[in-house]
């Protein structure tokens, strides 16, 4: 065992000593030592009943023969964070997490890991630091929590109390109204209940054959809930006893083809922009050299079949998995052609992905839809290319209208997210407009804050159908509209998002993947000659080691570890 070099011969008996004031005793050092990393964090409300998760993981192992340790990562609700400058600190957490896994598991030798992720930037740290340990590993969420429901039975959600701000910002509506919404739509523990980046990363992390099926949809708190993860501590330690377990390695599991498959799930169901944030960064680290380019390549082959809140506020994580969950989905999808899913792909529980979806079927063809009667023949997310993002923007195209598909736009310019929510809720912004929000890229903002709140102001606000948002920064998975994120190369680097200037125009086409910019080239470079780089000031140390070292979006916002 990996772990023969902290507890095996007669020089590791002061390692010994150590690990016996913890409670281990003679016949523990025979088993496989088990790395839980949990998550728990009691402000955020799909963590703070996971410390109940690790002690029922805890129990499982030991029933099972292994001894299990947990320790903990950090973590940071980008909710509570959104809107100020909080967010800063939301995707550099990412990279924490993953160094703490790192340091955690090789520091000690341990010989398995289960993660316990759930919301946020934690499930991609997680899935980074698991692909440097390279020991078996299984994930299993804390999952979803329900949707929220107003007096009226109408379902509503976290994205629905943004939006409520700038409906009654607006005056639609009434403070009795936006303290009910506050009030109801987060009923309980769980991640966000529509497909907003936690959920979407947990089904992904189905998709990618590193968890148990319904990880992503299966209600958080919930008797099937504790039993999967009952289920996955009793695997990790199969796993962990195997004589040459070596093809349960992590790397051997999240590969090229379980990256492909990841992004052809994401794709049937429409998930967050950020899922290509993180995969990008995911892929790094599991050596698969993907490029933000392919991932069109797969919009054009995959239908979209389930929309799900916020592109569909009717439809939320449990309906899909009452419809028949992401196997339903993977099953669908695969009916389209024997290309698009690697079926041969292994999982952490043994079979192929073929063999694990070979039964499931669709249950509610009116939540999850089938390849003829999809939302849309493409995918739900397109890559933009153009001289405004010569290395690739982002836009969730599920969860725009068709009218917005192809839109030109005059742009209205902010410097900072500050600027612009005040600029939107101070009126300045008009039907027709397209919001440029710049320097808030991976090392102008830095730490690409999420912009939740300037585009549900823009929706709450009526301006959903006429008006375009785009941005360096990023986007909660609740974003919904005409909101293209992750524009490469950043403002920061010397994009030419820098260069706009109020009244110029903007043309964008989801359709033909492009983003441009319609000013000539003598103008642009007349700008070029005379441009002054804005600079945020940044004063936490931790974020200004990130600022010199961060990549940018297209490379998935990883740091460098080269000078």
């Amino acid at each position: 065992m990996r772990s023969d070099i902290i507890k095996k011969g007669f020089d590791k008996a002061p390692h010994r000593s150590l690990l016996r004031a913890t409670g281990l005793k003679d016949e523990d050092f025979d088993k496989p030592f088990i790395g839980i990393a949990n998550s728990y964090i009691d402000i955020i409300p799909g963590h703070f009943f996971l410390h109940e998760y690790g002690e029922i993981v805890k129990e499982a192992i030991r029933e099972a023969g292994g001894v299990p340790f947990v320790f903990n990562t950090i973590g940071v609700d980008d909710g509570i964070a959104m809107g100020h400058d909080g967010m800063l600190y939301s995707l550099p957490s990412r990279e924490i997490i993953a160094d703490s896994i790192e340091t955690v598991m090789n520091a000690h030798k341990l010989d398995a890991m289960i993660c316990i992720p759930n919301c946020d930037k934690i499930v991609p740290g997680m899935i980074m630091g698991a692909l440097r340990v390279n020991v078996p590993t299984i994930f299993v969420s804390g999952g979803p929590m329900p949707a929220g429901h107003k007096k009226d039975g109408t379902p509503i959600d976290l994205s629905t109390a943004f939006e409520a701000v700038g409906e009654f910002n607006d005056g639609k509506m009434s403070e009795e109204e936006l303290h009910e919404i506050e009030c109801e739509a987060c009923p309980s523990g769980g991640s966000c209940s529509g497909m907003f980046t936690a959920n979407s990363m947990n089904t992904l992390c189905e998709a990618m054959g590193i968890a148990l099926p319904g990880n992503g949809t299966v209600l958080a708190m919930t008797p099937e809930r504790i039993e999967m993860v009952k289920k996955a501590a009793k695997r990790i330690v199969e796993l962990a006893k195997m004589e040459n377990n070596e093809q349960y390695n992590f790397k051997n599991i999240l590969n090229e083809k379980a990256v492909h498959n990841a992004f052809v799930v994401d794709m049937a169901m429409g998930g967050s922009s950020n899922t290509v944030l993180h995969m990008l960064a995911i892929s790094r680290e599991a050596d698969v050299n993907y490029q933000i380019e392919n991932i069109n390549k797969i919009a054009e082959k995959v239908a979209h079949i389930a929309k799900i809140s916020p592109s569909l506020t009717t439809v939320h994580m449990k309906d899909i998995d009452d419809a028949g969950g992401v196997n339903a989905v993977m099953k669908e999808v695969s009916r389209r052609g024997d290309d698009l899913l690697h079926l041969d792909a292994l999982t952490i529980t043994g079979e192929t992905l073929g063999e694990r979806i070979k039964d499931a079927y669709i249950k509610d063809t009116s939540i999850i839809h089938t390849n003829e009667h999809a939302y849309s023949p493409v995918g739900g997310l397109s890559i933009l290319f153009g001289n405004l993002a010569e290395d690739g923007a982002v836009i969730k195209a599920a969860g725009i209208v068709d009218s917005m598909r192809h839109f030109k736009g005059t742009a209205i310019c902010f410097n900072s997210q500050p600027e612009a929510i005040a600029g939107i809720m101070g009126k300045k912004v008009k039907p027709g407009n397209v919001v440029v929000i710049r320097y808030e890229g991976p090392k102008g903002g830095p730490g690409m804050q999420e912009m939740l709140a300037p585009t549900a102001l823009i929706q709450g606000m009526g301006l959903g159908e006429s008006v375009a948002l785009i941005t360096d920064g990023r986007f909660s998975g609740a974003t919904k509209g005409a909101s293209i994120g992750h524009v490469s190369p950043e403002a920061a680097e010397g994009g030419l998002i820098a260069l706009i200037e109020d009244g110029d125009e903007i043309e964008l086409d989801v359709d033909k993947h492009i983003l441009r910019l319609n000013v000539d080239e003598e103008t642009i470079a007349k700008r070029k000659a005379a441009y002054k780089p804005y600079k945020n000031e940044v004063k936490s140390k931790w974020l200004k080691r990130y600022q010199l070292l961060v990549s940018n979006a297209s490379n998935g916002a990883v740091l460098k570890t080269e000078l």
